[in-house]
């Protein structure tokens, strides 16, 4: 008896192909049943959920309370990982009192143990999962566990470690992140290390300093971003030694800190700060110089209102709208730098604090200048064009440094 091959073989061409189709036909009909079925389990997956998640929202004050026992639903793995859910979504936009009696719940449901346990010894997606679950319910006890994932030699799991550090917003948390980074160097991109950095150190910038003083490289540089974020002025004595370092970040965050430094080393600082040649060091000199408002930040100010960058023009006039002083007065030496780009900022800076229409009162009610001067400046005032001021330009007020 022939076998099937010596069928085929004398059948020809012919065979083949239609033993093709029918291969193709049956994977076709057994994709198409697999795709039907996954469907109708998801379906049925899904409404099953939605029905639980609504079971419990009804009863959901006597399920965090302990009115109904947790055993009812922690030996079930469906149950367990919806009302952990719940939890954890709630967490994210409770207040202090409500996030207290949720991390009291997760605590003595054993669900911050349980995601801690298997931070610790479960593998690949599993434990980034549970990295990032431990993260969002901010506990301390979670921090040194997460501590440890940044150690794992899988990058994603690193990152998940990182993220949920950062979640934590805690100077612990920081000073692991920054003890990692100090032994391993920057293992991880630049950018998810400052943004964690920044959750957790905002509470306490100085753990940054002893950090950014021996660090070297790229990750010296991350650093520096992240004290240029969170610097205080409570650090602007420790902050000085960066005033004249090469790395564009740590100046800024030098002049960020002097703001409330003590005035006479804060305004000769932040004066030769506002002449750095990085527009964002001259940014956060001019923010810092507002802030002390004195008499000798105005001719730096007013210097601010001339640079070549939008955004230092707009705080320096900002500064000098909020200060006191005879607005008129002030209105001419802008006028007197002749720069329309500073004009402008002024002018929008007025209008933003709701000015104009004092300062158009106190022209018209100024008797140290003439009547033809207050309708140029009035004129300036109200079309923003240097053309009126350029026939009667009066000499400049000299901006120095030290008055």
């Amino acid at each position: 008896m022939a076998s099937i091959f010596e069928r085929l073989w004398h059948a020809g061409p012919a065979a083949f192909i239609a033993s093709a189709i029918m291969v193709a036909l049956v994977a076709d009909a057994l994709l198409l049943g697999f795709i039907l079925g996954r469907r109708a389990y998801r379906k049925r997956y899904f409404a099953k959920r939605d029905a639980r998640v609504f079971e419990f929202r009804q009863k959901w004050e006597a399920l965090i309370s302990g009115e109904i026992p947790y055993e009812t639903w922690r030996r079930k793995p469906f149950d367990r990982r919806i009302i952990e859910s719940i939890a954890l979504d709630t967490f994210e936009a409770a207040d202090s009192e409500e996030s207290a009696r949720l991390l009291k719940f997760l605590r003595a449901s054993g669900l911050i143990q349980k995601r801690i346990f298997e931070a610790r010894e479960l593998t690949g997606w599993r434990r980034m999962r549970a990295l990032v679950a431990l993260g969002r319910t901010r506990a301390p006890e979670g921090i040194s566990a997460l501590a440890e994932g940044l150690r794992d030699g899988d990058l994603e799991t690193r990152l998940a470690s990182l993220r949920g550090l950062g979640r934590t917003a805690s100077p612990q948390a920081g000073e692991e992140i920054l003890a990692w980074v100090g032994e391993k160097g920057l293992l991880v991109p630049a950018l998810p290390l400052q943004s964690a950095l920044i959750q957790c150190c905002a509470e306490r910038p100085q753990i940054l300093l002893p950090y950014v003083q021996h660090a070297t490289g790229p990750v010296r540089e991350v650093l520096g971003r992240v004290l240029g974020e969170v610097a205080t002025p409570s650090l602007s004595m420790e902050l000085l030694q960066f005033v004249g370092d090469d790395l564009d970040e740590l100046r800024a965050a030098a002049a960020r800190a002097m703001s409330n430094g003590q005035p006479g080393i804060a305004f000769d600082v932040l004066n030769e700060l506002s002449r750095d040649p990085t527009w964002f060091v001259r940014l956060r000199a001019i923010v810092s110089l507002g802030k002390l408002s004195g008499v000798r930040a105005k001719p730096t100010l007013l210097r601010g209102l001339t640079d070549s960058h939008r955004l230092v023009r707009l705080r320096a006039a900002e500064a000098l709208v909020s200060s006191s002083g005879d607005m008129v007065t002030l209105f001419e030496e802008v006028v007197g730098t002749g720069d329309r780009y500073g004009l402008h900022a002024y002018l929008t800076a007025v209008e933003n604090a709701d000015l104009r229409a004092k300062l158009e009162q106190e022209i018209g009610s100024s008797a140290a200048i003439s009547e033809e001067r207050k309708g140029r400046l009035r004129e300036i005032l109200q079309t923003g064009a240097l053309r009126a001021f350029e026939s009667t330009r009066v000499e400049k007020v000299p901006i120095s440094l030290n008055s």
